[in-house]
Protein backbone atom coordinates (compact mmCIF):
# COMPACT_ATOMS: atom_id res chain seq x y z
CA UNK A 1 0.00 0.00 0.00
CA UNK A 2 1.36 3.86 -1.13
CA UNK A 3 0.13 6.52 0.32
CA UNK A 4 0.96 10.37 -0.17
CA UNK A 5 0.11 13.25 2.22
CA UNK A 6 -0.05 16.80 0.49
CA UNK A 7 0.90 19.50 3.30
CA UNK A 8 1.88 23.00 2.69
CA UNK A 9 5.00 22.61 4.68
CA UNK A 10 6.57 20.76 7.59
CA UNK A 11 7.52 23.26 10.16
CA UNK A 12 5.07 23.47 12.91
CA UNK A 13 1.37 22.90 13.86
CA UNK A 14 -1.12 20.14 15.11
CA UNK A 15 -1.36 19.14 11.37
CA UNK A 16 1.69 18.63 10.58
CA UNK A 17 2.54 17.40 13.98
CA UNK A 18 -0.15 14.36 13.46
CA UNK A 19 1.13 14.07 9.46
CA UNK A 20 4.19 12.78 11.66
CA UNK A 21 2.29 10.54 13.38
CA UNK A 22 0.78 9.09 10.93
CA UNK A 23 3.77 8.42 8.48
CA UNK A 24 5.59 6.90 11.66
CA UNK A 25 2.86 4.18 11.74
CA UNK A 26 2.14 3.45 8.49
CA UNK A 27 5.59 2.84 7.88
CA UNK A 28 5.88 0.44 10.41
CA UNK A 29 2.67 -1.45 9.26
CA UNK A 30 5.07 -1.91 6.34
CA UNK A 31 3.55 0.52 4.05
CA UNK A 32 4.88 3.47 1.77
CA UNK A 33 4.14 6.94 3.11
CA UNK A 34 5.65 9.98 0.98
CA UNK A 35 5.68 13.38 2.05
CA UNK A 36 5.09 15.81 -0.38
CA UNK A 37 5.41 19.60 0.97
CA UNK A 38 7.50 23.03 0.37
CA UNK A 39 9.68 21.62 3.43
CA UNK A 40 10.39 22.21 6.84
CA UNK A 41 12.35 21.56 10.00
CA UNK A 42 10.55 18.82 10.66
CA UNK A 43 10.97 16.98 6.92
CA UNK A 44 14.07 15.03 8.53
CA UNK A 45 11.81 13.56 11.20
CA UNK A 46 9.82 11.94 8.52
CA UNK A 47 13.02 10.37 7.05
CA UNK A 48 13.84 9.35 10.41
CA UNK A 49 10.89 7.47 10.88
CA UNK A 50 11.25 5.76 7.68
CA UNK A 51 8.93 7.77 5.24
CA UNK A 52 10.26 9.90 2.36
CA UNK A 53 9.79 13.35 1.64
CA UNK A 54 9.44 15.54 -1.93
CA UNK A 55 10.27 18.45 -1.86
CA UNK A 56 7.38 20.55 -4.03
CA UNK A 57 6.00 24.68 -3.50
CA UNK A 58 2.09 22.81 -2.54
CA UNK A 59 2.00 26.31 0.01
CA UNK A 60 1.78 29.20 -2.40
CA UNK A 61 -1.38 30.93 -2.79
CA UNK A 62 0.31 32.43 -5.89
CA UNK A 63 -2.35 31.92 -8.91
CA UNK A 64 0.03 32.86 -11.56
CA UNK A 65 2.42 29.94 -10.89
CA UNK A 66 -0.77 27.63 -10.20
CA UNK A 67 -0.59 26.00 -13.44
CA UNK A 68 3.20 25.20 -13.54
CA UNK A 69 3.06 23.66 -10.24
CA UNK A 70 0.23 21.72 -10.71
CA UNK A 71 2.25 20.47 -13.77
CA UNK A 72 5.05 19.49 -11.39
CA UNK A 73 2.87 17.96 -9.41
CA UNK A 74 1.19 15.83 -11.98
CA UNK A 75 4.74 14.83 -13.33
CA UNK A 76 5.33 13.47 -9.64
CA UNK A 77 1.78 11.80 -9.23
CA UNK A 78 2.82 9.59 -12.62
CA UNK A 79 6.47 9.15 -11.38
CA UNK A 80 5.12 7.56 -8.15
CA UNK A 81 1.95 6.23 -8.71
CA UNK A 82 0.05 6.11 -5.29
CA UNK A 83 -2.87 3.97 -4.27
CA UNK A 84 -4.36 6.92 -2.09
CA UNK A 85 -3.52 10.80 -1.43
CA UNK A 86 -4.53 12.65 1.39
CA UNK A 87 -4.59 16.28 0.92
CA UNK A 88 -4.16 18.41 4.56
CA UNK A 89 -4.77 21.93 3.20
CA UNK A 90 -6.74 24.06 0.43
CA UNK A 91 -3.85 25.38 -2.06
CA UNK A 92 -2.40 21.32 -2.29
CA UNK A 93 -5.88 20.21 -2.79
CA UNK A 94 -7.06 22.56 -5.83
CA UNK A 95 -3.07 21.92 -7.21
CA UNK A 96 -4.21 17.87 -7.17
CA UNK A 97 -7.32 18.35 -8.33
CA UNK A 98 -5.82 19.82 -11.17
CA UNK A 99 -3.00 17.66 -11.85
CA UNK A 100 -5.36 14.16 -11.63
CA UNK A 101 -7.28 15.44 -14.26
CA UNK A 102 -7.45 12.03 -16.14
CA UNK A 103 -5.39 10.22 -13.47
CA UNK A 104 -8.22 8.77 -11.66
CA UNK A 105 -6.17 8.53 -8.61
CA UNK A 106 -8.53 8.01 -5.25
CA UNK A 107 -8.16 10.80 -2.81
CA UNK A 108 -9.27 11.80 0.59
CA UNK A 109 -9.75 15.50 1.90
CA UNK A 110 -8.80 16.31 5.17
CA UNK A 111 -10.33 19.09 6.62
CA UNK A 112 -8.78 20.59 9.58
CA UNK A 113 -10.42 23.52 10.32
CA UNK A 114 -13.60 25.30 9.73
CA UNK A 115 -12.64 27.97 6.81
CA UNK A 116 -14.72 30.59 5.59
CA UNK A 117 -17.30 28.78 3.79
CA UNK A 118 -16.60 29.74 -0.60
CA UNK A 119 -16.01 28.34 -3.45
CA UNK A 120 -12.25 28.40 -2.42
CA UNK A 121 -13.08 26.12 0.81
CA UNK A 122 -15.42 23.71 -0.61
CA UNK A 123 -12.41 21.48 -2.15
CA UNK A 124 -11.68 20.07 1.23
CA UNK A 125 -15.26 18.72 0.46
CA UNK A 126 -14.65 17.42 -3.12
CA UNK A 127 -11.75 14.33 -2.14
CA UNK A 128 -13.49 10.69 -2.93
CA UNK A 129 -14.23 10.73 0.92
CA UNK A 130 -13.64 13.64 3.87
CA UNK A 131 -12.16 12.98 6.62
CA UNK A 132 -12.60 15.52 9.89
CA UNK A 133 -11.32 15.26 13.76
CA UNK A 134 -14.57 16.25 15.38
CA UNK A 135 -18.20 15.88 15.17
CA UNK A 136 -18.59 20.07 15.06
CA UNK A 137 -16.38 20.21 11.87
CA UNK A 138 -18.74 17.44 10.22
CA UNK A 139 -21.82 19.33 11.56
CA UNK A 140 -20.03 21.99 9.76
CA UNK A 141 -19.61 20.72 6.48
CA UNK A 142 -22.49 18.70 6.27
CA UNK A 143 -24.90 22.26 6.94
CA UNK A 144 -22.62 24.62 5.37
CA UNK A 145 -21.31 22.06 2.21
CA UNK A 146 -24.31 19.60 1.64
CA UNK A 147 -21.60 17.43 2.57
CA UNK A 148 -23.62 13.64 2.77
CA UNK A 149 -23.00 11.54 5.76
CA UNK A 150 -21.74 8.14 3.30
CA UNK A 151 -18.66 10.88 2.61
CA UNK A 152 -17.99 11.78 5.99
CA UNK A 153 -15.59 9.90 7.99
CA UNK A 154 -15.00 11.40 11.93
CA UNK A 155 -11.69 10.26 12.81
CA UNK A 156 -10.60 12.31 16.66
CA UNK A 157 -6.88 12.99 16.31
CA UNK A 158 -4.96 10.98 19.08
CA UNK A 159 -2.24 11.13 21.94
CA UNK A 160 0.98 8.92 21.37
CA UNK A 161 0.78 7.47 24.68
CA UNK A 162 4.83 6.96 24.47
CA UNK A 163 5.51 10.13 23.37
CA UNK A 164 3.42 11.80 26.05
CA UNK A 165 4.10 9.63 28.76
CA UNK A 166 4.91 11.06 32.07
CA UNK A 167 7.41 8.54 33.15
CA UNK A 168 10.14 9.14 29.75
CA UNK A 169 10.01 12.89 30.48
CA UNK A 170 13.63 14.68 29.57
CA UNK A 171 13.92 16.17 33.07
CA UNK A 172 17.33 17.96 32.41
CA UNK A 173 15.43 19.64 29.42
CA UNK A 174 13.06 20.67 31.92
CA UNK A 175 15.20 21.93 34.34
CA UNK A 176 16.71 23.85 31.77
CA UNK A 177 13.23 25.77 30.60
CA UNK A 178 12.06 26.04 34.19
CA UNK A 179 15.29 28.30 34.85
CA UNK A 180 15.43 29.58 31.38
CA UNK A 181 11.84 30.83 31.74
CA UNK A 182 11.76 31.63 35.22
CA UNK A 183 8.89 30.20 36.44
CA UNK A 184 9.61 28.64 39.58
CA UNK A 185 7.21 29.78 42.71
CA UNK A 186 4.47 31.07 39.41
CA UNK A 187 1.56 29.39 38.38
CA UNK A 188 2.02 27.98 34.89
CA UNK A 189 -0.35 29.14 32.00
CA UNK A 190 0.88 28.05 28.73
CA UNK A 191 -0.69 28.74 25.59
CA UNK A 192 0.58 26.10 22.45
CA UNK A 193 0.38 26.95 19.17
CA UNK A 194 1.95 28.74 16.19
CA UNK A 195 1.63 32.54 16.66
CA UNK A 196 -1.43 33.91 14.38
CA UNK A 197 -4.35 36.31 15.03
CA UNK A 198 -6.71 33.78 15.15
CA UNK A 199 -5.43 32.22 18.24
CA UNK A 200 -6.52 34.58 20.22
CA UNK A 201 -3.25 34.98 22.08
CA UNK A 202 -3.99 39.05 22.62
CA UNK A 203 -7.04 37.64 24.64
CA UNK A 204 -4.95 35.85 26.92
CA UNK A 205 -2.25 37.65 27.47
CA UNK A 206 -4.69 40.35 29.16
CA UNK A 207 -6.34 37.54 30.88
CA UNK A 208 -3.34 36.92 32.51
CA UNK A 209 -2.66 40.75 33.12
CA UNK A 210 -6.06 40.46 35.09
CA UNK A 211 -5.60 37.41 37.12
CA UNK A 212 -2.11 38.83 38.35
CA UNK A 213 -4.20 42.29 38.84
CA UNK A 214 -6.35 40.59 41.05
CA UNK A 215 -3.92 38.53 42.41
CA UNK A 216 -2.17 41.79 43.75
CA UNK A 217 -5.11 43.65 45.24
CA UNK A 218 -6.06 40.18 47.03
CA UNK A 219 -9.43 40.16 45.32
CA UNK A 220 -10.30 36.48 46.29
CA UNK A 221 -14.21 35.50 46.05
CA UNK A 222 -13.16 32.06 46.34
CA UNK A 223 -10.14 31.13 47.86
CA UNK A 224 -6.73 32.25 47.53
CA UNK A 225 -4.80 31.98 44.21
CA UNK A 226 -1.63 29.88 44.86
CA UNK A 227 0.61 31.88 43.01
CA UNK A 228 1.42 34.60 40.65
CA UNK A 229 0.55 33.71 37.52
CA UNK A 230 2.90 33.76 34.56
CA UNK A 231 2.60 32.95 30.95
CA UNK A 232 4.27 31.34 28.56
CA UNK A 233 3.91 30.95 24.76
CA UNK A 234 5.39 27.93 23.04
CA UNK A 235 5.21 28.65 19.77
CA UNK A 236 6.27 30.83 17.05
CA UNK A 237 4.79 32.91 14.01
CA UNK A 238 5.82 32.32 10.45
CA UNK A 239 7.74 34.43 8.53
CA UNK A 240 5.02 36.06 6.81
CA UNK A 241 3.06 36.64 10.26
CA UNK A 242 5.90 37.74 11.87
CA UNK A 243 3.85 41.33 12.47
CA UNK A 244 1.51 39.80 14.81
CA UNK A 245 4.09 38.16 17.46
CA UNK A 246 5.46 41.79 17.29
CA UNK A 247 2.08 43.31 17.94
CA UNK A 248 1.96 40.82 21.03
CA UNK A 249 5.57 41.96 22.26
CA UNK A 250 4.16 45.66 22.25
CA UNK A 251 0.89 44.64 24.30
CA UNK A 252 3.45 42.96 26.78
CA UNK A 253 5.43 45.98 27.19
CA UNK A 254 2.56 48.36 27.31
CA UNK A 255 1.08 46.26 30.35
CA UNK A 256 4.08 46.31 31.85
CA UNK A 257 4.41 42.59 31.82
CA UNK A 258 7.75 41.97 31.03
CA UNK A 259 8.39 39.81 33.65
CA UNK A 260 5.15 38.02 33.17
CA UNK A 261 5.04 36.64 29.55
CA UNK A 262 7.64 34.48 27.86
CA UNK A 263 7.74 33.39 24.09
CA UNK A 264 9.31 30.47 23.98
CA UNK A 265 9.18 30.09 20.29
CA UNK A 266 9.61 26.42 19.08
CA UNK A 267 9.88 23.53 21.14
CA UNK A 268 10.33 20.28 19.69
CA UNK A 269 9.73 18.65 23.24
CA UNK A 270 5.91 19.57 23.93
CA UNK A 271 5.29 17.16 26.16
CA UNK A 272 8.19 18.49 28.37
CA UNK A 273 6.66 21.86 27.54
CA UNK A 274 2.78 20.66 28.96
CA UNK A 275 4.19 18.91 31.89
CA UNK A 276 6.18 22.51 33.27
CA UNK A 277 2.32 24.46 32.82
CA UNK A 278 -0.27 24.51 35.68
CA UNK A 279 -3.07 25.09 33.24
CA UNK A 280 -2.93 25.02 29.27
CA UNK A 281 -5.49 27.97 27.76
CA UNK A 282 -6.85 27.82 24.32
CA UNK A 283 -7.94 31.33 23.52
CA UNK A 284 -9.10 30.88 20.36
CA UNK A 285 -12.08 33.20 21.03
CA UNK A 286 -13.45 34.28 17.05
CA UNK A 287 -13.08 31.01 15.20
CA UNK A 288 -13.18 27.76 16.93
CA UNK A 289 -10.71 25.37 17.07
CA UNK A 290 -11.33 21.59 14.80
CA UNK A 291 -10.65 19.92 17.40
CA UNK A 292 -7.73 20.97 19.56
CA UNK A 293 -4.66 18.82 19.42
CA UNK A 294 -2.42 20.84 22.52
CA UNK A 295 -5.68 20.53 25.00
CA UNK A 296 -6.08 16.78 24.24
CA UNK A 297 -2.59 16.12 24.90
CA UNK A 298 -2.28 18.85 27.54
CA UNK A 299 -4.90 16.40 29.73
CA UNK A 300 -2.87 13.53 28.33
CA UNK A 301 0.13 15.32 30.80
CA UNK A 302 -2.00 15.46 33.71
CA UNK A 303 -2.80 18.95 33.46
CA UNK A 304 -6.29 20.98 33.21
CA UNK A 305 -7.77 22.96 30.19
CA UNK A 306 -9.11 26.23 30.08
CA UNK A 307 -11.00 26.82 26.45
CA UNK A 308 -14.29 29.03 25.18
CA UNK A 309 -17.26 26.78 25.02
CA UNK A 310 -17.54 25.89 20.96
CA UNK A 311 -15.82 23.81 18.20
CA UNK A 312 -13.76 20.90 18.89
CA UNK A 313 -13.79 21.88 22.75
CA UNK A 314 -16.69 20.77 23.33
CA UNK A 315 -15.44 17.33 22.47
CA UNK A 316 -12.47 17.43 24.85
CA UNK A 317 -13.20 19.86 27.94
CA UNK A 318 -15.75 19.13 30.66
CA UNK A 319 -16.39 22.43 33.09
CA UNK A 320 -15.23 21.22 36.55
CA UNK A 321 -13.89 17.89 35.73
CA UNK A 322 -10.87 18.09 33.37
CA UNK A 323 -10.83 21.89 33.22
CA UNK A 324 -13.19 25.36 32.27
CA UNK A 325 -15.54 26.16 29.99
CA UNK A 326 -15.70 30.03 28.67
CA UNK A 327 -19.30 30.71 27.57
CA UNK A 328 -19.51 30.34 24.02
CA UNK A 329 -21.99 33.42 24.19
CA UNK A 330 -19.15 35.58 26.20
CA UNK A 331 -19.44 39.19 24.22
CA UNK A 332 -15.68 39.95 22.70
CA UNK A 333 -13.59 42.67 24.52
CA UNK A 334 -13.26 43.23 28.43
CA UNK A 335 -15.93 41.04 29.34
CA UNK A 336 -14.30 37.77 27.31
CA UNK A 337 -10.80 38.92 28.89
CA UNK A 338 -12.47 38.98 32.36
CA UNK A 339 -14.04 35.72 31.63
CA UNK A 340 -10.88 33.87 30.82
CA UNK A 341 -8.92 35.46 33.89
CA UNK A 342 -11.81 34.16 35.82
CA UNK A 343 -11.36 30.99 34.65
CA UNK A 344 -8.32 30.43 34.67
CA UNK A 345 -8.39 31.31 38.71
CA UNK A 346 -10.77 28.66 38.87
CA UNK A 347 -8.88 26.25 37.93
CA UNK A 348 -5.50 26.98 39.89
CA UNK A 349 -7.59 26.95 43.36
CA UNK A 350 -9.44 23.01 41.88
CA UNK A 351 -8.52 19.65 42.40
CA UNK A 352 -8.41 17.38 39.67
CA UNK A 353 -8.75 13.29 39.16
CA UNK A 354 -6.88 10.93 36.99
CA UNK A 355 -6.85 13.45 33.47
CA UNK A 356 -4.14 11.62 32.09
CA UNK A 357 -5.79 7.97 32.35
CA UNK A 358 -9.36 9.66 30.89
CA UNK A 359 -7.26 11.17 27.73
CA UNK A 360 -5.74 8.09 26.65
CA UNK A 361 -8.79 6.29 26.82
CA UNK A 362 -10.60 8.85 25.20
CA UNK A 363 -8.24 9.47 22.57
CA UNK A 364 -6.48 6.15 21.61
CA UNK A 365 -2.98 6.42 19.35
CA UNK A 366 -3.91 3.13 18.30
CA UNK A 367 -7.28 3.45 17.68
CA UNK A 368 -6.96 6.38 15.31
CA UNK A 369 -4.42 4.54 13.28
CA UNK A 370 -6.50 1.77 12.30
CA UNK A 371 -9.47 4.07 11.40
CA UNK A 372 -6.98 5.76 9.33
CA UNK A 373 -5.73 2.49 7.62
CA UNK A 374 -8.93 1.51 7.14
CA UNK A 375 -10.18 4.63 5.57
CA UNK A 376 -7.07 4.47 2.90
CA UNK A 377 -8.16 0.63 2.71
CA UNK A 378 -12.06 1.13 1.86
CA UNK A 379 -10.68 3.88 -0.98
CA UNK A 380 -8.70 1.15 -2.37
CA UNK A 381 -11.61 -1.24 -2.41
Amino acid sequence: MKTLQLVPAMEQGGVERGVLEVNRALTAAGWENVVVSAGGRLVQQIVADGGRHITLDVKSKNPLTYLSRAAKLRKLLEAETPDVVCAHSRVPAWLFVRANRSLGIRWISFAHGANSVSWYSSVMTRGDLTVVPSSFLADYLRRNYGLADERIRVIPRAIDRERFDVERLDRDFMEAKRAEWRIGGKFVVMGVGRITQLKGYDTLIRAVHEANERYSSGIVPTGCDPAPYKLVIVGEAEALRREVEADLRLLVRSLDMDGQVVFAGNQRKIAECLALADVVVSSNTTKPEAFGRSMAEALAMGRPVVAKAFGGALDIVEDGVNGALVPADTPPGDAEVEAFATAIRRVAKMKFGDLRSAALEKFSFERMVERTKNVYLELVR
